[in-house]
């Protein structure tokens, strides 16, 4: 019985990670690089990498406000918002923003803005088109090149894989404590697993948190049900009633002045005392039924609340305090919001986050590759015997090779075409996006006709020196270089930078230990053993 038990949740962990590993590696690779969608969002606009970056200072906000409403009456006359960003630790420069009135058959205007240089008059308006870090961002939910509530039913469908995938793994690992302090080099498969096994269980509280977390964000989505029955099919309502500050209000088309901005300060410094604010946004500016949100700037708060402090735009009459009941279900959902975004975290403990997540990349696609190999290892026989590899074994070497090969390799395309794109180019945010998929593609189509050692090392390789010579892009394609930036204490664009380098270094290195690889077949074929297949490509694999 409890050998049939254990065989049964083996099989499970097997069939529910390989189904759908592959999205679930594009997810945590996305998800991860998330996690500095801010930073990476400031670097792909070098237009911003000087005179911009600044720190919130509590005595500029009244002559900030007059300066901005003043600047976008001229400026976003007609817009469907204005919007007033204000210096934080993630978006460290203050600018001034709208979003036009949406065309026919369009659901969104067009979003514009203009950066505030420090010490100076002078805006930055001349902003390359780019959809910089919330790419990955909008990529590890939403996929891309789908409407996005297929793509989150498809996310929520495999995030549920991967957590029936984790708690089977937690049920047949008999040795977890004693596997995780067990590395083996060079020991083929054994180090896979071992390998497998440590990324598993090294980062096993994120890897549960950040699934089941993933799986409550969209939990309304994915179970409607009681929402529906208690509000009668009526989710708007749902929504109102949860939310209050944040319901959309409508125009009614009756001209209307806005109130003065700072007029409504003593208040705002009333209810939010010494929280800093973060971003003043103006629905319907010019329009009677127009409101005033105030949003304070969380900072390190878990429970990361968007509420906002609601004013009357035409007479500056308080209509909501930004204070919503106190509700235990809605707390505990916010904060396991707030913990899968890691908004609230130092840089100290979202490196932490962020280094977790790789480490879930490495747990799926060490898995994979183990899965791959011992396929192989059956079909030997055959394979010797001139035969070629079955077509499911194939489709998923190919598959290895296409997404944990050559998705650090689709990002850094994405990042090469930030820089070298026309800057007048038609749809040049959109085909940044689009030069991260054709890599994939490419290596994809690689993959169909070739998988051996050879095409890993070249593709590692391209990996590996773009990465590197990231800061060197940066340097030669913008006011700012790495040891500038270093210097000046602008450690956002530095870190990208040296994140950057570090990671092209360690596939390099992944890049040198195939090549070793490589090698020991040919010694081991001379010595009459059988070859190492521990990644399922190895030298015998080149006419499969």
């Amino acid at each position: 019985m409890k050998e049939n038990f254990f065989r049964s949740m083996t099989w499970l962990h097997t069939w529910v990670g390989l189904l759908v590993c592959w999205v679930l590696l594009l997810i945590f690779f996305a998800g991860t690089l998330s996690y500095y969608r801010h930073d990476i969002s400031l670097w792909t606009k070098p237009e911003l990498h000087k005179d911009v970056i600044q720190s919130y200072d509590a005595s500029l906000i009244e002559p900030e406000l007059d300066k901005a409403q003043h600047y976008l009456a001229q400026h976003a006359d007609g817009a469907r918002d204005w919007r007033i960003n204000f210096p934080t630790d993630r978006k460290p420069y203050l600018s001034y923003s709208w979003q036009t009135q949406p065309e026919a058959g369009q659901r969104r205007g067009q979003f514009i803005e203009h950066v505030v240089q420090e010490g100076q008059e002078r805006l930055i308006t001349d902003i390359r088109q780019t959809k910089g870090g919330n790419f990955f961002y909008r990529l590890h939910f939403d996929l891309h090149y789908m409407p996005a509530k297929i793509a989150r039913w498809i996310v929520g469908f495999c995030t549920m894989f991967m957590l029936i995938a984790l708690i089977s793994g937690i049920v047949i690992h008999k040795r977890i404590f004693k596997d995780f302090f067990s590395f083996r080099r060079n020991k083929g498969s054994r180090s896979w697993l071992d390998a497998h096994n440590v990324s598993s269980v090294l980062a096993l509280p994120y890897h549960l948190m950040i699934t089941y977390t993933g799986l409550v964000t969209f939990m309304a989505m994915y179970m409607p049900w009681a929402v529906m029955t208690a509000y009668d099919g009526d989710s708007q309502a749902f929504r109102k009633e949860l939310k209050p500050s944040r319901v959309q209000v409508k125009p009614v088309g009756e001209a209307a002045d806005t109130v003065q901005l700072t007029s409504l300060l003593p208040q705002i410094h009333q209810l939010l005392g010494s929280s800093p604010i973060r971003q003043v946004v103006i629905n319907n500016p010019g329009d009677k039924n127009s409101r005033v949100n105030v949003y304070r700037d969380t900072g390190e708060t878990v429970t990361d609340r968007r509420t906002a402090i609601v004013f009357d735009a035409v007479n500056g009459k308080l209509m909501s305090k930004g204070i919503e009941p106190d509700s235990g279900a809605q707390n505990t959902h916010d904060t396991l919001i707030a913990l899968h975004t890691g908004r609230f975290s130092a840089p100290a403990l979202r490196l932490l986050f962020f280094i977790s997540g790789i480490m879930g990349c490495a747990m799926i696609a060490t898995g994979t590759l183990m899965w791959a190999n011992k396929i192989r290892q059956k079909q030997q026989k055959q394979l010797k015997q001139g035969k070629k590899a079955t077509l499911g074994l194939r489709l998923v070497e190919g598959l290895n090779l296409t997404f944990i090969a050559g998705l650090p390799l689709a990002a850094s395309a994405f990042f090469y075409a930030n820089r070298l794109l026309p800057l007048d180019m038609v749809n040049r945010a959109q085909w940044e996006a689009n030069s991260f998929f054709l890599v994939l593609a490419f290596i994809g189509f690689i993959a169909c006709f070739k998988r051996t050692l050879s095409v890993w090392r070249a593709v590692l390789a391209l990996s590996g020196l773009s990465l590197i010579a990231i800061p060197l892009l940066n340097a030669l394609t913008s006011n700012s270089n790495l040891l500038s930036n270093m210097s000046q204490g602008q450690w956002s664009l530095a870190g990208f930078d040296i994140i950057c380098s570090i990671i092209g270094l360690c596939i390099l290195f992944a890049r040198s230990k195939l090549a070793q690889q490589q090698k020991q077949p040919a010694k081991r074929q001379k010595n009459g053993s059988m070859p190492d297949l521990s990644l399922g490509n190895s030298a015998i694999n080149k006419e499969a």
